[in-house]
C-alpha cells in the first residue's frame, strides 16, 4: 500500500508539474489522469482511506488557507461567510437528501441524508486558483476561502448526526445542535489555546529551523487533539492557523519566508494527491453496483448531481439580497453585489476528496449487524457529484467570470496603498538616519553606511512610486528596473565566479554554499526591492 501510495505522489506531482508549464488546470487535469489510470490492467488499486485524508491530508491544507487568510477581512464578511459555510451545507444536506430519497429505490431517508451531508461541503481550492488566476474581487475571494475553511465543520457535523441516526443509533434536531455547538465552542477553545502557545514558543525560539518543524507539526496535533476532546479538528485548525497567520508579524524574517516556501510546497504535493486519488476510484466505485440497473443509477446520478448545483444557486441569491432588503445597516455599510458576481459565488461549487473521505467512512453494517442501506450506491453517487461538479462547473468557470466580466480593481489600489505606506515608512527611516548622522563627525567612516542607507531607502520609495504609473502594457525599463537587472547580472557573473573556483579546486563546497547563500540573499532582497 505504501509503495502505491508514493506511486500515486509522484505522478500527481509530475502532472501538475506539466500542468502549472502550460497554464492547466491541475484539479480537472489530475482527476482526468486519474480515471485513465484506474482502468490500466494489473494495476494495483488504491483506495481512498477516511483515516488519510481526514487527518493527514485536511489539516495542513486548512491550516496553510487560514494562514493565508485575512482575519480582519474574514471579520468584516462573517455574516456573508456564515451563509455559506453554515446555512448552505445544512440547507443541501437536507434539499439533496429529499432528492435522493425520492429517487433512489430502496434508500431509507436517514440513508438519503447521509448522502446529502457528504457531497455538501465544496472544495474551493480550484475555485481559488481560478479566481487568482483570472483576478476575482478580493470580497469574493475572501468569501469563496472563508467558506472553505469551515463549511467542512458544519458538513461533517452534520454527517456524524445523519449517520447515528442511519445505523440506528438516536440522534434528536435537540441533539444534533447541542452536537454542533459542543464541537465548535471545543474547536474555537483549542485552536486558540494552540494559538497562543504556538506564538509564544515560535517567539521564544527564535530558531528559523525549529520554529518551521513546529508550523508543520501544529495541523495535525491542533486537529488530532480538537476530535480527541469532542471538538471539530476542521475549527480547531482554522483558528489556530488564522490567528498564527495574524500573529506571524512577530517572527523573524527567515522564518517567514521558510515558511511560506515549505508551507507552498506541501499544498502542492497534498492537493495534487487528493485529486489524482479522486480519479483512481471509479473502477472500485462499478464494482460495487455492477449488478444495478445502469438506466435507474444514470437517473439518480443526474437528479443527485442537479440538486447539489442547483440548491447552491438557489440559496445563495436570497442569502445575498434578503440581509440588504431587511437591514438598511447592512445596505449602509456594504456596497451593493452585482447579480453577475453572485452567480459566480453560486457557480464556484466544485466538491472535492472530503466528500469522498466521508463517503467512504460510512460503516458496512448497522448497529444491528444489517448491511448499511445502499451504500454502495450512495459511494457511487458521492463520485459522480465530486466529478461532476469539477469538470462541469471546474471547466465553466473561467468562462462564466470572463464572459460575465467579474473582476477586481483591487491591483491599482494596492500599488496606491503599498506607494503611500512605503512614503511614510521611508521618511521615518530617513529621519532616524538624520539622528544617527547628526551625532557623527564629518570624518567618520560610518558616514558612508548612512549615505549608502540612505541611498536604498530613497529607492525604495522610488519603486513604490514609479510602480503607480506602470501597468502590464508598459514595455518600457524604469531607471530602477534597469538597476535591479545589471544588480541580478553583477550577482550571477559572481555565482559563477565562486563556482569556478570550487571546480578549480581553490575552495571546497562548504564555502561555495556560505557564498551562495549569502548571493541568493542579495538577489532575493533586489527582486523584493522591485
Amino acid at each position: 500500500m505504501g509503495a502505491s501510495l508514493l506511486l500515486v505522489a509522484v505522478i500527481a506531482v509530475a502532472v501538475a508539474a506539466l500542468c502549472r508549464r502550460y497554464g492547466l488546470s491541475s484539479p480537472l487535469v489530475l482527476v482526468t489522469v486519474g480515471l485513465g489510470i484506474g482502468w490500466i490492467p494489473e494495476l494495483p488499486s488504491v483506495a481512498l482511506e477516511p483515516e488519510l485524508v481526514l487527518f493527514l491530508i485536511l489539516p495542513p491544507l486548512l491550516y496553510s488557507a487560514a494562514q493565508e487568510s485575512s482575519y480582519q477581512a474574514f471579520r468584516a464578511n462573517w455574516r456573508a461567510i456564515g451563509f455559506l459555510a453554515v446555512g448552505l451545507p445544512l440547507v443541501t444536506t437536507l434539499v439533496v437528501g429529499y432528492v435522493a430519497y425520492l429517487v433512489v429505490p430502496n434508500l431509507p431517508l436517514a440513508a438519503a441524508l447521509v448522502l446529502g451531508a457528504v457531497v455538501a461541503p465544496p472544495d474551493a481550492v480550484s475555485a481559488q486558483a481560478i479566481g487568482r488566476r483570472l483576478g476575482l474581487p478580493r470580497r469574493m475571494m475572501t468569501l469563496l476561502g472563508g467558506e472553505s475553511l469551515l463549511n467542512d465543520a458544519t458538513a461533517l457535523t452534520a454527517f456524524r448526526i445523519a449517520l447515528a441516526a442511519a445505523v440506528g443509533a438516536t440522534a434528536t434536531v435537540g441533539e444534533g445542535a447541542l452536537t454542533f455547538a459542543v464541537a465548535a465552542l471545543g474547536g474555537l477553545i483549542v485552536g486558540l489555546l494552540v494559538g497562543v502557545v504556538v506564538s509564544w514558543v515560535r517567539v521564544w525560539l527564535t530558531d528559523p529551523p525549529m520554529e518551521t518543524a513546529i508550523g508543520i507539526i501544529v495541523p495535525f496535533a491542533t486537529y488530532y487533539a480538537a476530535e480527541e476532546l469532542h471538538g471539530s479538528g476542521v475549527i480547531a485548525v482554522v483558528t489556530a492557523g488564522l490567528y498564527l497567520g495574524h500573529r506571524s508579524v512577530r517572527l523573524g524574517y527567515a522564518t517567514r519566508l521558510q515558511d511560506e516556501a515549505v508551507r507552498k510546497s506541501i499544498d502542492t504535493i497534498l492537493e495534487s494527491f487528493v485529486f489524482l486519488l479522486i480519479g483512481l476510484q471509479l473502477p472500485m466505485l462499478i464494482d460495487g453496483v455492477e449488478n444495478e440497473s445502469w438506466t435507474q443509477i444514470a437517473i439518480d446520478a443526474a437528479a443527485v448531481l442537479a440538486a447539489t448545483i442547483l440548491v447552491r444557486i438557489v440559496w445563495v441569491f436570497p442569502a445575498t439580497y434578503l440581509p440588504r432588503l431587511l437591514s438598511r445597516r447592512i445596505r449602509d455599510r456594504e456596497p451593493p453585489p452585482t447579480p453577475a458576481s453572485v452567480f459566480v459565488v453560486s457557480w464556484a461549487g466544485m466538491r472535492g476528496v472530503v466528500s469522498l473521505a466521508a463517503a467512504f467512512a460510512i460503516p458496512v453494517y448497522t448497529e444491528t449487524n444489517e448491511p448499511f442501506p445502499a451504500r454502495a450506491e450512495i459511494l457511487f453517487l458521492t463520485f459522480v457529484v465530486v466529478v461532476g461538479t469539477l469538470l462541469i462547473q471546474g471547466t465553466t468557470l473561467p468562462w462564466v467570470i470572463r464572459f460575465l466580466g467579474v473582476s477586481g480593481d483591487e491591483h491599482a489600489q494596492d500599488r496606491l496603498a503599498y506607494a503611500a505606506a512605503q512614503d511614510r515608512a521611508s521618511r521615518e527611516a530617513e529621519r532616524r538616519l538624520d539622528e544617527y548622522a547628526a551625532e557623527l563627525t564629518d570624518d567618520d567612516p560610518r558616514r558612508l553606511q548612512v549615505v549608502m542607507l540612505r541611498k536604498w531607502v530613497t529607492t525604495q520609495r522610488n519603486v513604490a512610486w514609479e510602480e503607480l504609473g506602470r501597468g502590464p502594457e508598459d514595455l518600457g525599463e524604469s531607471p530602477t528596473s534597469a538597476g535591479a537587472r545589471l544588480r541580478t547580472e553583477i550577482l550571477q557573473i559572481q555565482r559563477a565566479a565562486f563556482i569556478a573556483e570550487r571546480d578549480a579546486g581553490r575552495i571546497d563546497d562548504e564555502v561555495l554554499r556560505i557564498a551562495l547563500r549569502r548571493l541568493d540573499f542579495a538577489e532575493g532582497q533586489g527582486d523584493r526591492d522591485t
